[in-house]
């Protein structure tokens, strides 16, 4: 009777560290839903086949609270609803990824107002902020000898994406 206590209490403090250190279980019929933790692994691509990210380029999957906000408002919702293990494809419009390019974040600058090193050249990309306001990352789209353009959009605005994805966890 006594071996029987220690056999359930041992089991019990084993189930509570497993817990403590993976996170609760998703159950069998268990979805991800907004609030949850979700480790997902993926793989996005642009409509002409190129990779641009994916998880096995960072050593471990996207980690991310459902319905936070934290990734784009398409790839949160494709997880919302999925259950450990699954797997599916999805392709988002701009809309529902970075958005489509504005261009108004497109500028002209006169050469002068950059520093004369290093030699701008167009895919260069720079950090531009304004006193108060966070810095802001920009790409140099075109260069003359009297100015030059760039483009503060998202480096993925205007594009439809695909991904791949993996759900691999799901912490309540």
């Amino acid at each position: 009777m006594k071996s029987i206590a220690v056999a359930r209490i041992t089991c019990f403090f084993i189930l509570a560290f497993y817990f403590a250190v993976c996170g609760t279980p998703a159950f069998a019929d268990g979805a991800a839903k907004k609030g949850d933790k979700v480790a997902i692994e993926y793989e996005g691509s642009l409509d002409d086949g190129t990779v641009f990210d994916s998880s096995k380029n960072h050593d471990k999957p996207l980690e991310f609270v459902v319905g936070s906000g934290q990734v784009i408002p398409g790839f949160d919702r494709a997880v919302t609803g999925m259950k450990v293990n699954e797997e599916k494809k999805i392709r988002l419009e701009p809309t529902d990824a970075y958005g489509e390019k504005n261009p108004k974040l497109t500028h002209k600058i006169a050469r002068t107002k950059l520093p004369p090193k290093p030699e701008p050249k167009p895919g260069m990309g720079l950090m531009m902020g304004a006193p108060g306001q966070p810095d802001r990352r920009a790409m140099i789209t075109e260069v003359t000898k009297d100015h030059v353009v760039i483009d503060m959009n998202h480096p993925l605005a205007g594009k439809a994406l695909t991904f791949a994805i993996k759900l691999v966890k799901i912490s309540h």
